[in-house]
């Protein structure tokens, strides 16, 4: 559990002051959530520890090299899985699309079943999120969010779903369905009429 506590301690100095987009609660809540559902589909530290951990060289400018160093090459490895080149010189909303495209391309490369649960444990922890505030504020929730065009976010989280079938015998992927179900064809947007 050493490995699983230095990953913890490294996540949440690379996340602290960070706020989710969706919900505005502490960041550090979604890697600790995503370890937690993925600890439902494996017990393999390195996977934990790269679920705690799939954020920090996105957002917090810490290098693939140094995780590798710090932990190991497979945790390396699955990090740089859930890795976007954010194009920083680029305003996030210009580049939406073209990240997304990008990661489902590597998603439906990847064979790796560990990196596969860390993308399952991540989209679930963002839709719980995107879902908790919908059930709030309807379609408003996108006005928080880079890409406020509700039918690019169902297409992404149907496109993600229709990539991780092989997983779908696990209640998180059911859950995950569930609630692409419950925010992508709820009868909110038909109420704007």
């Amino acid at each position: 559990m050493e490995l699983f506590d230095k990953a913890m301690d490294l996540a949440v100095t690379a996340h602290q002051g960070s706020t989710r987009k969706s919900s505005n609660t502490p960041y550090i809540l979604h890697p600790v959530e995503v370890a937690a559902i993925a600890s439902r589909m494996t017990d393999n530290l390195d996977v934990l520890c790269a679920a705690l951990l799939h954020d920090v060289v996105e957002d917090a400018n810490i290098s693939l090299e140094y995780i590798e160093k710090e932990f190991n090459s497979y945790v390396a490895m699955l990090v740089s899985c859930e890795t976007e080149n954010k194009r920083k010189d680029l305003p996030s909303s210009q580049t939406w699309k073209i990240r997304k495209l990008e990661s489902l391309n590597d998603l439906a490369k990847i064979s790796d079943k560990g990196a596969k649960i860390i993308w399952l444990a991540d989209k679930l922890s963002n839709m719980r999120s995107i879902a908790a505030v919908y059930a709030q504020i309807g379609d408003a929730v996108w006005n928080n969010f880079h890409q406020k065009d509700k039918s690019e976010q169902r297409w992404y989280y149907e496109s993600v779903l229709n990539n991780l079938t092989e997983l779908s015998e696990y209640p998180a992927y059911q859950e995950l369905k569930s609630l692409v179900y419950y925010v992508f064809n709820s009868k909110e947007e038909n109420n704007n009429d």
